[in-house]
């Protein structure tokens, strides 16, 4: 198992704000520059399935496997003899907004899969979140 985690406490942006941002996965290329395409396949719910195409790389198919509305989302994506998941924490503390984010990365190649696919992703946490936050702080 592989895994890597991001955390950051912002005040300039609420919980609620975030949510609806991240939840609204058809509008994630709006923000986060390494998105082409992205779309969700249903409802945000656990089960429901999205496409997401990254700038340089092929379409996958990315499954929601849990959601704890207004706090937390849990994903998945099945590559051949190993699995990536990606869980979003949106957390109220007395500092301000945690914002975590981790990736991890398990089976028998997942050693590879993290070469080719999640290093690439975890390396782009801080600027990803940066403009999260600058995405949700439009909402006003």
């Amino acid at each position: 198992m592989i895994q890597q985690s991001y955390s950051v406490i912002t005040n300039e942006v609420t919980r609620e704000q975030m949510w609806q941002i991240m939840s609204n996965i058809n509008d994630w290329k709006s923000w986060d520059d390494s998105v082409e395409f992205s779309e969700l396949q249903g409802e945000f719910r656990p089960g429901s399935t999205f496409l997401l195409k990254p700038k340089g790389g092929p379409k996958v198919k990315i499954k929601l496997a849990e959601v704890k509305t207004g706090e937390y989302f849990k994903d998945l994506t099945v590559f051949p003899l190993a699995k990536m998941y990606g869980e979003h924490w949106y957390q109220n503390t007395p500092e301000g907004l945690k914002v975590t984010i981790t990736m991890t990365m398990t089976g028998l190649l997942s050693g590879l899969w993290n070469k080719i696919v999640m290093k690439g992703i975890v390396s782009g946490f801080a600027a990803d979140v940066q403009n999260l936050i600058a995405a949700a702080k439009r909402l006003n």
